[in-house]
């Protein structure tokens, strides 16, 4: 059983894949229409997708049941990922989907042998900060009117992704359950 089906229980229907160019009319631009004010556009996503081939993106869609409820995606600088974005359709919150795929960010980033991955959160989103805080984030700094130029972002940074010690927080977030059971000895 790997992270995911772990993370999700198994047998939930839950699949994370590469984003193709179909799924962003399949779903991908619906999502970011209702995450974001003034979301990528169609040919931004396309670039985004483009550039995969040359390693410097990943992007992939998580699907429930078939259906594309959530994207996230990394762009890679030298030693270190840069989340671009995780968003999960409204009536799919809730249900660890953006979890699991900060589990697959994390894994790709370690994979490709980065040492730090990094991201902006609107100030305002203080459920995401609060997940990417359970990842190790923690803040570096604010970036003034980042999003539409008109709302802070918080800029946070994780370090030594490569270490032991982030790989058990990784295994605590994917299997909670064996967390709990340690700390009761």
């Amino acid at each position: 059983m790997n992270v995911l089906e772990r993370l999700i229980g198994g047998g939930t229907g839950l699949t994370i894949s590469t984003m193709r160019k179909r799924d962003l009319r399949h779903g991908i631009l619906d999502i970011e229409a209702v995450a974001y004010p003034v979301g990528w556009s169609n040919g931004v996503f396309v670039s985004e997708i483009d550039q995969m081939r040359s390693g410097t993106r990943h992007y992939v869609a998580a699907r429930l049941d078939g259906r594309i409820v959530g994207y996230a995606g990394l762009w890679f600088a030298a030693d270190e990922a840069h989340i671009t974005n995780v968003a999960v359709a409204p009536d799919a919150r809730r249900q660890g989907i953006a979890r699991a795929l900060m589990l697959h960010l994390a894994d790709v980033a370690i994979e490709r042998q980065c040492t730090a991955w990094t991201l902006e959160v609107r100030l305002s989103s203080s459920g995401a900060q609060r997940l990417y805080e359970s990842f190790g984030f923690s803040s570096a700094g604010v970036r003034q009117k980042y999003y539409d130029n008109v709302e802070d972002a918080i800029v946070m940074w994780c370090r030594d992704i490569q270490s032991e010690q982030y790989r058990s927080v990784l295994d605590s977030i994917a299997n909670p359950d064996l967390s709990e059971e340690a700390a009761r000895g």
